[in-house]
């Protein structure tokens, strides 16, 4: 193996590294909530191919217990943030992908919940896909049930919710470790295989001197 082709081979490791530190894993949001206390909403929604540049808006809809429609309540896009609905101002903040345009984490924290924040809340994301030749919108919605109770209970969904988010995160490290020792084992593989190739090649050339300065003295005499 050519030392060309070991530097491609590095760096593509490499590559795939910083990939799977970007990894995204889609975790159900939490649905209860305490009254007077804050809550995170969670939205999120993992692009199929982390490679492919993006760039997305989110869109927060509520429909309150006992209600028939959605209202738009929040929008979030390249401008920032904006509270559409005035039941929530002040009381919602970006909780999200931060300092980037590809949006994969749509989270928002309300602030002082209470017992009318009840009801079902829908996050839209509004993704933009670029490729090399052309662009492919996507739309992915995602829906949070909230219930608002005077008093903590852990729930069920609750505790596996959790226990799904720690499984996952320890499975995509272990799969990170794993490929990292892959790479590694393959890239000093193919360091020793230059290393012999460079001495066969250096032992050929001396060998082949050393048949030549033989030819000549024999001719000489």
């Amino acid at each position: 193996m050519s030392a060309v082709q070991l530097l491609l081979l590095s760096l593509l490791c490499a590559l795939f590294v910083s990939l799977c530190h970007g990894a995204c894993s889609e975790v159900d949001s939490d649905t209860e909530a305490v009254a007077g206390k804050g809550f995170k909403l969670g939205c999120i929604s993992c692009k199929m191919r982390p490679e492919v540049e993006a760039s997305a808006t989110v869109d927060w809809y509520f429909k309150a217990k006992g209600e028939a429609d959605y209202a738009h309540i929040y929008n979030y896009n390249e401008e920032g943030p904006h509270i559409v609905d005035e039941r929530f101002e002040d009381r919602v903040d970006w909780n999200g992908s931060k300092r980037s345009q590809d949006i994969q984490d749509a989270s928002i924290y309300v602030f002082n919940v209470t017992f009318n924040d009840s009801g079902t809340y829908r996050c839209f994301f509004h993704r933009l896909l670029t490729y090399e030749f052309y662009e492919y919108q996507t739309v992915v919605s995602k829906l949070v049930h909230l219930k608002v109770v005077a008093k903590a209970t852990r729930g069920t969904a609750s505790i596996v919710s959790e226990v799904m988010m720690y499984v996952s995160i320890i499975g995509l490290q272990a799969w990170l470790y794993i490929e990292m020792v892959y790479c590694f084992r393959k890239i000093s593989a193919a360091g020793e295989e230059a290393i012999r190739e460079s001495a066969n090649a250096e032992y050929l050339a001396i060998a082949s001197e050393s048949k030549d300065n033989c030819a000549g003295v024999q001719v000489a005499e």
